[in-house]
């Protein structure tokens, strides 16, 4: 194919459900027209023939896709993250030229993004990593996306990216995140707070399941009258859909069928991984993640259900049952925004970290529509950095405050009846934790220092005076003024 019959302005290597429905999306925009190519050439001519208005232009080798791309030719790779992401940049290397621009739109691990940038950089080809949520539907009809990458291949790949964004009261999601793993890193803790989301949403029902005994279907009733208010988001929303549904085999509601183990691509892990090696706690996260594991250990379970628990069954008393509901609806919300309040904190540190100069209040705004996580209090979350650009904790912005202020007395009893009954919550519980503890005036942090500097003469510091300290424990316990090495 000569360079004069290059007309495709974007491609999509990789035609699984996400690349299929993401060149759909493309195809389906004014101005667009795009260039396929999947490793099988059977799965290329499949797409072709399911959607011929498409007007798709297929290529059965990397050199042809190449050439049926204009300059800048841009290719969003659409693959299993790992190494066959890496074997389809090589191949496109290859056929690519400077100035050309190839996207990742897998979850990729941010550091393996930081990587390919600067490799493919060297070539003088740009890389974008771009974070892409909202799943095969949001793919088709318009995602959420946060792409990384060079201030030049955002000149080239924002129309197109803002051509089949999600479309959220009238601006489309999507935004130049920043530079080279930046999109991915913003898309890995989106990830981390869906988890917390969907736990935390899970032990609302779990709570509200076993201590009123009212059945999925009414419970989801609860649900989409909790989604007209301040809940509102696509989580409650399907979890509404997914309680209603009744198993076509035995008649039993569906949750009641599904094996308790939920799985995990490794998002989750990531986030909690990260937040470790810059220092911020997102218990919230951390605690949603280690229930998916505890769950999927059933043979541990097995085992440890003889284990001891309380004496009485959970049960709410009939004339309090509303209360109670109302109770659960709080510590959700309070829960929530401790997620998001550390979702972003781990955001601002590792944007501090790398070097990024990432708008906190421009990535509320692109999570409002075609992602996972999209909520309607994202709005108030663009409001907090609109006013104060460096908001240090995100609850700590009036609306958020006032909010807190309102649940905090429903969590803490959500929390005990949780505890006193035996049902595990550790998001609702954990969350409330942190909240009491970066409230806190004073925290048993100094004796932990006590204790540092006893077994390992890790020194101190003093709240009378400046200078690091060390107590001579094992000689006379004189104080001494240390070197300070940190």
């Amino acid at each position: 194919m000569s360079e004069t019959t290059a007309h495709a302005n974007i491609g999509v290597v990789g035609l699984a459900v996400m690349g299929s429905n993401l060149a759909r999306n493309l195809a389906s925009r004014e101005g667009n027209t795009v260039a396929i190519f999947n490793r099988s050439y059977e799965k290329t001519q499949g797409v072709l023939d399911a959607h011929p208005e498409a007007g798709f232009i297929p290529a059965a080798s990397y050199q042809e896709f190449a050439d049926a791309l204009q300059k800048p030719r841009t290719a969003i790779i659409m693959v299993k993250a790992g190494a066959g992401t890496d074997a389809v940049i090589d191949e496109l290397v290859k056929v690519f030229e400077p100035g050309d621009i190839i996207v990742d739109g897998g979850n990729a691990y941010f550091p393996d993004t930081i990587r390919r940038e600067k490799a493919v950089r060297s070539t003088g080809i740009n890389f974008v990593g771009a974070g892409i949520s909202g799943g095969e539907e949001g793919a088709l009809t318009g995602p959420s996306i946060m792409p990384g990458g060079s201030d030049e291949s955002w000149v080239t790949l924002g129309p197109i990216l803002r051509s089949i964004a999600a479309i959220a009261e009238g601006e489309p999601c999507v935004t130049h995140v920043g530079h080279d793993g930046a999109g991915h890193f913003v898309k890995m803790v989106h990830n981390g707070i869906e988890y917390a989301d969907m736990q935390l949403i899970a032990e609302a029902y779990d709570l509200i399941r076993r201590g009123t005994g009212k059945t999925p279907a009414e419970i989801a009733e609860i649900f989409a009258e909790w989604n007209k208010g301040e809940l509102e988001s696509y989580l409650i929303e399907i979890t509404a859909e997914v309680l209603r549904q009744v198993d076509a085999t035995t008649g039993a509601p569906l949750v009641d069928v599904i094996l308790d183990q939920a799985g995990a691509k490794g998002t989750g892990a990531w986030t909690v991984q990260t937040a470790l090696s810059l220092g911020v706690p997102v218990s919230g996260i951390a605690e949603a993640t280690f229930a998916r594991s505890l769950s999927s250990h059933p043979e541990q379970r097995a085992v440890a259900g003889a284990l001891p628990g309380p004496d009485e069954a959970f049960t709410v008393p009939a004339d309090q049952v509303d209360a109670f509901i109302e109770d659960v609806r709080l510590a959700l919300y309070a829960s929530k925004i401790v997620a998001y309040s550390q979702g972003f904190d781990e955001i601002r540190a590792g944007a501090a970290e790398y070097g990024w100069n990432i708008d906190l209040g421009a990535i509320s705004k692109i999570w409002r529509g075609g992602c996972i996580i999209r909520a309607q209090f994202l709005n108030r979350i663009a409001d907090a950095y609109a006013e104060t650009p460096d908001l240090p904790v995100l609850m700590t912005a009036p609306y958020f405050a006032e909010a807190i202020g309102r649940a905090q007395a429903a969590w803490r009893r959500v929390v005990v009846a949780a505890a006193q009954a035996g049902i595990p919550a550790p998001a609702f519980s954990s969350s409330l934790s942190y909240y009491d503890g970066i409230r806190a005036d004073r925290l048993p942090a100094a004796l932990v220092q006590g204790q540092r500097d006893f077994f390992g003469a890790h020194t101190y510091k003093r709240i009378d005076k400046p200078g690091t300290f060390h107590t001579q424990w094992s000689g006379d316990r004189t104080e001494i003024e240390a070197v300070d090495t940190h």
